[in-house]
């Protein structure tokens, strides 16, 4: 049983997979992102996560270390120069993965990640009450806002609008059904 294993190992040797992750890696800092397995992503997550918190704050150890990992002394440029300040103020959770279906070939469960603080398009679960400031509860109840405010007047004389229009159509409607029994009962007398 493999109970609390961490980590994939991609059915690669270790420095296979060391390798994999440094390619995808830098594809993913200069790309800001890539479409790949789930396992390759997730995996993936846990290597590149680490090194942009070093980014964020530009030192040599930094660099160095950092370095350490990705042997490619152009994405260590763009991690510190671009990557590393944009994210500055994100406490963690620096990517995104997103399921993407699967690929054609193998059927192989495919996903893209990417940078958030790169992504312009919301994801679509994203409301616009939360970009608005509002907090989101599970619970139903009053709301906090007041009601006599100029927005929420607006709302009640539409309303009002809209009953009165059905009232006339119900009025017009019971005209009809009354009129069609009488001309009913009409031809019921004519008839005998």
């Amino acid at each position: 049983m493999r109970h609390g294993v961490k980590g994939r190992k991609l059915s690669r040797t270790a420095a296979h997979r060391k390798t994999t992750m440094q390619s995808l890696s830098m594809a993913l800092i200069r790309e800001h992102r890539i479409v790949t397995t789930l396992a390759k992503a997730k995996e993936l997550r846990g290597f590149i996560e680490p090194l942009i918190t070093r980014a964020k704050e530009d030192s040599h150890h930094n660099r160095r270390q950092v370095f350490s990992s990705l042997q490619n002394k152009d994405a260590v440029t763009t991690l510190f120069t671009e990557v590393g300040p944009k994210s500055k103020d994100r406490p963690g959770g620096y990517t995104r993965v997103i399921k993407a279906g699967h690929r054609k070939g193998d059927g192989a469960e495919l996903a893209v990640i990417e940078l958030v603080d790169y992504n312009d398009i919301k994801p679509e679960g994203a409301s616009s009450d939360a970009s608005s400031g509002k907090k989101k509860t599970r619970r139903a109840g009053k709301s906090n806002t007041p009601t006599t405010t100029k927005a929420s007047s607006k709302p009640k004389k539409e309303e009002k609008e809209v009953e009165a229009k059905v009232e006339e159509v119900s009025d017009a409607e019971e005209e009809k059904t009354e009129v069609k029994a009488d001309t009913e009962e009409s031809s019921e007398e004519e008839k005998k």
